[in-house]
């Protein structure tokens, strides 16, 4: 039976989905309060501006950045992506903080976005933001 929905997928022409990456997160010696006031002072060094933040859950949500394509205002085409870091009290003064990045393709005409999400496996910025906080730590 899985030959059959493999082969008839195959001969429609439907791609199984990519796997998005595995979040990339770290252990660090410090209480959540430090953890939380570093991450925030680090992401706006950084140049990422939040959009949400719930300390009680434990999550920051930052705006998204454009990666690639063009910005006009009412129209606007290209490749976006956005952080949310996960902090959670692992013991007696450990944090873990896990950074994940969604990436998406937004279309926006008059107003009206169209966000499409991208599966990536480049991790590249998730490791970069995560070391920052690590150093600043």
């Amino acid at each position: 039976m899985r030959r059959l929905g493999w082969a008839m997928a195959f001969w429609l022409g439907v791609a199984a989905p990519a796997l998005a990456a595995e979040p990339v997160a770290q252990t660090f010696p410090v209480p959540v309060e430090r953890a939380w006031s570093t991450t925030e002072a680090v992401l706006k060094h950084l140049g990422w501006d939040i959009d949400k933040a719930d300390r009680a859950i434990g999550w920051i949500t930052t705006d998204s950045r454009r990666v690639e394509g063009e910005d006009y205002g009412v129209y606007a085409r290209g490749t976006r992506h956005r952080l949310r870091i996960h902090l959670k009290a692992a013991g007696d003064n450990r944090t873990t903080i896990t950074v994940e990045r969604s990436v998406f393709k937004r279309e926006r005409i008059l107003w009206m976005d169209k966000d499409e999400p991208v599966t990536t496996q480049d991790q590249t910025v998730e490791k970069s933001v995560l070391s920052a906080i690590g150093k600043s730590l």
